[in-house]
């Protein structure tokens, strides 16, 4: 049977794989699989495990939504994991003596919080939850005893506790004196701490910590990410005398008992990701520059009472996927953004001494989600013919060119039935005389080497520091099956190509950025792949901020579709959640008016001639909807073709299955609504 092109109802299907966990001795790997459920249009998250040397299949271990953060126990006889579900029978009908009375997670409203759930592998049966605080469980790691968790968990006063009670269940007013007030996907933000509590495995008994407390302006996005050593527990916090005014974090330690209180960092760093050596001597964790984005994310070594960077001549950041990860006492690996992909790294904990590795990965793949441990590395990898799967090798083959064995096939009759993308790494001179890289998808039958002009869409990421690497996409297996061609060029400002590519549009959102996709764009149609007349252009978040930009500087797209982006950053100020970074790279806006306006793009609209689909969600606090508005009526009053769409109950994103259709649905018709050669 030929290939057929992937259709809109194939999202429904897409199953993607996500935080790989490797057991103590290897041989076993946790992940976690999303799947959609058309009917509830909801996202179903449950956990799997499945052996590394592939002698069998995956093995579902739950079935319930809301699952994540796998972690195993140091034997490795026990699994516990986060998940928002009906309250284990055990707590309803009875508890234990030795327990502390936590009080009913049921008083606040309907709706399950988040706890820690425990599947014991050796005596089977279903797992067993083993917290039940009001607020839920964001966080935990085990104790090395195995017997203990530590948690993070927000502990109001009574008073709080009241006013969370009048917010949920009598629609109280938001009452705050927080500079950083709200925070998306979270919401409004209150005065409750966040402590760490060690937690009794069997008795379910729990102790705060109570000099283990978080604090900052970020909070609310990073945690407290504790990390249990074999003598103390690592986590993150801001102590300084305002918190709300620096994405400042420092990492702390802290005996088991709660006393003993200590600080590793000097309070120059946004520290994250804490993690001990296999001997608890030294504790490594990434620090970024809390007044510079653009500087790349290093790994440090705490050594006694002192740190020092062991990644600052790779000048490459680490990527968000997952730690720096210690495979013996002097060794990590860590995952890098290196140029268009995300790689594997070896550092060297007593020196600046990196190695890139894993030659094995390719060009054409990059890793999602990794962990490991001193004999097995576990990998998520994805290619645009690949959606994400689960993937083993020794941890001593990592340097050489053996191929890791594949565990998973999850999406294995989609991958047979649809025709997927072809895709290319391509570089062109954008108008400054630099090279820029960009990730081409290409319709299947599409022969680029001797082509025929197809459609174009140029899909720009966000960020304005992430990048873009050769995986799969919904949107470019979608857009390719019609005969688009997408380009997504990794413009100045994209992190995986060093500091000074990256911090060359600090300060000056925009004209860079612009210039480097329309360059991108005029290389395809000189290449002969792209044809000049049928030209389109999106993005998300940054990649709405850079199309609204885009097209008040040319008219060489046939239409535009900014999503969820900023147009307007003197008015954003104060009303999205990302004020501390505008204030670090531009200053106060009533100080530098100049530079607010200079960024944005409502400025420029005047001259806009380009068609224009507007979206955005309604509970977006990062790029709220009042932007796509003020963008929406000023097109509208020139008369320009304008369409706004507004996702009901979205943060800064697209959940809900349907809605994700209807997202990718309404983009293309739109394009091809004022495509002049749609007819031809």
């Amino acid at each position: 049977m030929d290939a057929r092109p992937f259709e809109l109802n194939d999202i429904f299907d897409v199953r993607l794989v996500s935080n790989c966990s490797l057991s103590p001795d290897g041989e076993r790997i946790a992940f976690v699989l999303r799947e959609a459920d058309r009917a509830a249009d909801e996202n179903h998250r449950s956990l799997f495990v499945v052996p590394t040397d592939g002698a069998d299949d995956p093995h579902r271990l739950t079935r319930v939504s809301g699952v994540g953060s796998p972690k195993w126990s140091p034997s490795g006889s026990k699994l516990a994991f986060l998940a928002a579900r009906e309250r284990d029978v055990s707590l309803r009908v009875g508890r234990d003596d030795d327990a502390e009375d936590e009080g009913d997670a049921d008083d606040l409203d309907d709706t399950p919080n988040s706890q820690v759930w425990l599947f014991d592998l050796e005596r089977g049966g279903d797992a067993r939850q083993i917290t039940n605080r009001d607020e839920g469980v964001r966080e935990f790691d085990w104790g090395p005893d195995g017997e203990r968790l530590v948690v993070s968990v927000r502990d109001p006063t009574d008073e709080e506790a009241e006013y969370l009670n009048a917010r949920r269940n009598e629609d109280a007013p938001v009452e705050t004196e927080r500079l950083q007030h709200k925070y998306d996907g979270t919401g409004f933000l209150d005065e409750v701490t966040t402590y760490l509590f060690v937690v009794d495995v069997r008795t379910r008994a729990i102790r705060r910590l109570d000099d283990a407390y978080g604090g900052g302006a970020y909070e609310a996005m990073t945690g407290l990410q504790p990390a249990w050593g074999p003598d103390r527990i690592a986590f993150i916090s801001n102590r300084t005398d305002h918190p709300d005014r620096t994405s400042m974090m420092d990492v702390f330690t802290i005996d088991p008992s709660g006393s003993d209180l200590r600080r590793v960092t000097a309070g120059e760093l946004s520290a994250s990701k804490p993690r001990w050596s296999p001997d608890g001597g030294r504790l490594s964790f990434v620090g970024g520059n809390p007044n510079n984005w653009c500087i790349p994310n290093r790994v440090f070594v705490a050594d006694g009472g002192t740190y020092q960077s062991v990644s600052t001549s790779l000048n490459r950041s680490v990527s968000r996927i997952g730690a720096p990860t210690w495979t013996d006492d002097d060794t990590l690996l860590a995952p890098f953004g290196d140029e268009a992909r995300t790689r594997l790294v070896r550092l060297s904990a007593n020196q600046d001494d990196s190695e890139r590795v894993f030659d094995a990965q390719g060009e054409y793949r990059t890793i999602t989600s990794f962990d490991a441990t001193e004999s097995t590395v576990a990998l998520c990898l994805t290619g645009p013919s690949d959606p994400t799967d689960v993937y083993a090798m020794p941890t001593d083959a990592i340097d050489g060119g053996e191929a890791p064995t594949r565990l998973t096939a999850m999406n294995a009759d989609l991958v047979d039935e649809v025709a997927m993308p072809n895709c290319r790494r391509v570089t062109f001179e954008n108008g400054d005389g630099g090279t820029i890289e960009a990730i081409a998808y290409l319709p299947p039958t599409f022969d680029p080497d001797d082509p025929e002009p197809r459609p174009l869409i140029a899909a720009i990421h966000g960020g304005p520091m992430s990048y873009d690497a050769p995986q799969f996409g919904v949107d470019d297996c979608y857009w390719t099956g019609k005969g688009y061609v997408v380009l997504r060029v990794n413009y100045r400002g994209s992190l995986s190509y060093g500091r000074e590519f990256t911090e060359s549009i600090r300060g000056e959102w925009g004209p860079r950025e612009s210039d480097d996709i329309i360059s991108g764009v005029e290389w395809a149609v000189r290449r002969g792949w792209a044809d000049e007349d049928r030209l389109f252009v999106t993005g998300f978040s940054q990649g709405g901020v850079n199309s609204a930009h885009i097209i008040t500087r040319t008219d060489l797209f046939a239409a535009a579709a900014p999503e969820h982006g900023i147009y307007d950053f003197y008015s954003l100020f104060g009303t999205g959640d990302h004020h501390q970074w505008y204030v670090t790279d531009l200053g106060l806006p009533w100080e530098e008016p100049d530079a607010y306006h200079a960024m944005s793009s409502i400025t420029e609209v005047g001259g806009v001639e380009t068609p224009t689909l507007v979206t955005a969600g309604e509970n977006d606090w990062r790029c709220p909807p009042s932007q796509a508005e003020q963008l929406y009526v000023s097109l509208k009053r020139q008369g320009v073709p304008t369409k706004l769409v507004i996702y009901p109950n979205e943060h800064h994103n697209i959940g809900a299955p349907k809605r994700a259709r209807h997202r990718l649905k309404t983009l293309t018709e739109w394009f091809e609504r004022h495509d002049p050669g749609k007819d031809e």
